[in-house]
């Protein structure tokens, strides 16, 4: 009997999915094909029907994890109902729970470092994505791209930072410092 019409469309979905949520926790080269597809309920043989490889996977999980977090972001500032929306950004962005769930959070604090070391074809889906994610802040923030761009960084590198650290206390006024300087860029 065949498989209903997208079925493999909704497979490569679940795949993809943990991909994404599998690299976000624990990077791109310790997670293995058969440990993404294991999380995504299926046997590793099928991988290669929906993939040529690894890194293919890797380029559509960017793609899919830099959609996510704009959908997660815009729902914040869509909860906005006082201050400038980019401030609900601001504040989900470099929050505990943000901070605490990276298997959900943003690509870019979990994966800068390794794929500046991946493939062409790796790297150029992250530079989009990348752009992307600098044009939604930018025109949130309704500033000019340049200052998305500073304004972005601020917000991965204190969530970097953040991340690193063993101390909570240290950990929570990074992300306190990183929400009033990145505030701080944005002239209301």
């Amino acid at each position: 009997m065949p498989y209903p019409e997208g079925h493999k469309l909704k497979v490569r979905r679940k795949i993809i999915e943990s991909a994404a949520q599998a690299f976000r926790t624990n990077g791109i080269r310790d997670i293995s094909v058969p440990f993404i597809m294991k999380g995504a309920g299926l046997t590793h043989g099928g991988f290669y029907s929906h993939f040529d490889n690894k890194e293919q996977l890797v380029a559509e999980a960017c793609r899919y994890a830099i959609s996510d977090t704009i959908a997660l972001l815009q729902k914040a500032a869509d909860q906005e109902k006082q201050g400038p929306k980019i401030n609900a950004i601001i504040d989900y962005y470099l929050s505990r729970h943000h901070r605490d769930r990276t298997e959900m959070g943003c690509i870019l604090p979990a994966l800068s470092s390794e794929i500046s070391r991946s493939s062409d074809e790796v790297r150029q889906v992250f530079t989009h994505e990348l752009e992307r994610m600098i044009d939604f802040i930018s025109n949130t923030a309704k500033v000019d791209t340049a200052t998305g761009s500073v304004l972005l960084s601020t917000m991965v590198g204190a969530l970097v930072l953040a991340r690193s650290v063993n101390d909570c206390k240290l950990s929570d006024s990074l992300l306190t410092a990183g929400k009033q300087h990145a505030k701080g860029l944005i002239k209301t």
